[in-house]
């Protein structure tokens, strides 16, 4: 007889196996092995195909007959400094910005290792989905010195979209903010995070990167926050990321 499914919600449907590490009950490969073991159930019904996939909402899940702990949402701000990873683990045991915060917490999309500035982390999977989903668009800001001093032509195609890889970027707000000798500060505003795409783009145009941070995620500011230094979410922050109000619980340092 065939193992069981539980339902899929659209929009909200997560891997049995990625839920499971989200809620800090083992690690992503070892709740595979508890499925597949036929430790897990969900509404009720016992589960061994990795392929299933359930609505944190909806579905009761239960490990070895116990249903999860409560989880308790943390949600940080960043300032990911230069040199640091935004991933959870690196292969060649370079720093992650998970050992900068006090809690076990994901970090929502990624900064470079050369780039410093706003990052989010969190334990809330929705709220990680809402965000990163590519249909979600998140205005980000960011001020980045470049070599030399861009044209009016060339800011105007970087603002109106520039190719990278067949696909035209999203048209963008770039403005100026101050020079130096050899050097332009511009602060651009972005609605999509293509890999690696504010350096692509100034290479592309003949005017690479000295150094780029950025200032705001949202609604989220970095403000004064120092490099590797970290702030709880306000409450009126997360419901504007997540666009409804919802309970928040602010974590203890």
């Amino acid at each position: 007889m065939k193992n069981p499914t539980a339902r899929v919600f659209m929009g909200t449907a997560i891997r049995l196996q990625k839920y499971l590490a989200s809620r800090g009950v083992c690690s992503r490969r070892r709740a595979e092995d508890l499925i597949q073991a036929g430790q897990v159930q969900v509404n009720g019904a016992t589960i061994t195909q990795l392929g299933t996939t359930v609505d944190p909402d909806q579905d009761e899940v239960h490990v070895a007959g116990q249903p999860l702990p409560i989880l308790q949402l943390r949600y940080y701000l960043l300032h990911k400094p230069v040199g640091v990873i935004s991933t959870c683990q690196d292969p060649w045991g370079r720093p992650t910005v998970l050992g900068l915060v006090p809690a076990k917490v994901h970090p929502v999309g990624r900064l470079d290792q050369d780039s410093s500035g706003a990052l989010i982390l969190t334990n809330d999977g929705a709220l990680t989905q809402k965000l990163t989903h590519p249909s979600h668009e998140c205005w980000k800001v960011y001020q980045v010195w470049v070599q030399g001093r861009p044209t009016a032509s060339v800011l105007s195609q970087w603002r109106n979209g520039v190719r990278l890889e067949d696909k035209l970027t999203l048209p963008a707000h770039v403005q100026v903010l101050s020079t130096r000798p050899g050097q332009t500060r511009l602060e651009i505003h972005l609605r999509e995070g293509r890999n690696r795409q504010i350096r692509r783009i100034a290479q592309q145009l003949g005017y690479p990167v000295e150094s780029l941070t950025r200032t705001a995620i949202g609604p989220v500011q970095l403000g004064a926050l120092a490099p590797g230094a970290y702030r709880l979410l306000t409450r009126a922050e997360v419901q504007q990321l997540d666009g409804a109000p919802i309970p928040v619980r602010r974590a203890h340092e």
